[in-house]
């Protein structure tokens, strides 16, 4: 599984009348790019806004240090 940033962008109503785009970052663990956009489309938050997908990249590094992922024993 590698992780992925997932850039979302969306309209919100409340904050401004539909005007402006808005813009969060989800992450996701995935096998591939095709996996990691499948699995965020299904994301309850995603659904909920509408929202769409600006850009995607897969985490590697941070700060020198390499990302690895290892299956948790804990739902979370």
């Amino acid at each position: 599984m590698k992780l992925y940033l997932v850039h979302c962008g969306f309209y919100d109503q409340k904050i401004g009348d539909n005007i402006y785009e808005f813009h969060t970052n989800l992450f996701v663990a995935a096998s591939s790019f095709e996996d990691a956009r499948i699995k965020i489309k299904s994301d309850p938050l995603f659904k909920k806004k509408k929202m769409h997908i600006d850009g995607m990249v897969e985490i590697k590094k941070v700060s020198g240090f390499e990302i690895s992922l290892k299956k948790s024993k804990t739902k979370g």
